[in-house]
């Protein structure tokens, strides 16, 4: 059985989704010590809070679930982070994985599944909803180990790439030739295991997925 004995922080920008998992939460006997309606907020109570866990949805005004979490990351604060959403496609996923969110659940997961959550982030494993495709939290875990092998240089180029940089000016930035910058794709392209010699294969893929490589 879980214990109980630890703080909780919500947000969600939907009152009646955040005051429905409120009185969920607080029913069941869990310390929730605040509750945010936008992504400011939820910076700003965790800051001042630093609860156990906060439980945040993605898409919130002024700031985005990630980018609350991303925050509080870099400022070192031992919050653990369930992230409560809508989306279980790909790239939300491989988004949580890259900023090493504990547990992703979907809004249309019970209650249980939230305690189960709970229970598996605070004994420091992961868990991710029952309801997203096992092949997906596969392919996500895949592009997530991927974009790890690639050196410092090739990220700095991906991430120009995802911005939808040219060659040519990726080149003239970084004060290398064209050629050199032409290896470089062809290298992160095998490393991405993204097929074949196409060096659009890559642009089209970076800038699909410009959110996850951000984070690196």
């Amino acid at each position: 059985m879980l214990n109980k004995d630890f703080t909780i922080v919500i947000a969600d920008d939907h009152p009646m989704l955040l005051n429905g998992l409120y009185d969920a939460l607080v029913s069941n006997e869990y310390n929730v010590i605040g509750k945010a309606q936008n992504g400011t907020e939820a910076l700003q109570l965790i800051l001042e809070l630093k609860p156990t866990l906060a439980i945040l949805d993605i898409e919130m005004p002024f700031k985005t679930g990630f980018e609350v979490i991303k925050d509080i990351k870099e400022k070192n604060i031992p919050t653990k982070f369930i992230i409560q959403t809508l989306h279980k496609n790909l790239e939300y996923i491989t988004l949580a994985l890259s900023l090493k969110i504990e547990g992703y659940l979907l809004k249309e997961d019970p209650f249980t599944a939230i305690e189960t959550c709970m229970e598996k982030v605070l004994n420091n494993e992961s868990y991710f909803s029952d309801s997203i495709d096992s092949n997906g939290l596969l392919n996500a875990t895949n592009e997530f180990k991927n974009l790890k092998l690639l050196t410092p240089s090739e990220l700095v180029i991906l991430k120009l790439i995802s911005k939808q940089a040219s060659t040519n000016v990726i080149a003239e930035s970084l004060f290398v030739s064209k050629r050199t910058i032409e290896k470089h794709r062809s290298n992160i392209i095998d490393k991405l295991g993204l097929g074949g010699a196409e060096q659009n294969s890559l642009s089209y893929w970076a800038i699909a997925h410009v959110k996850v490589i951000s984070t690196f």
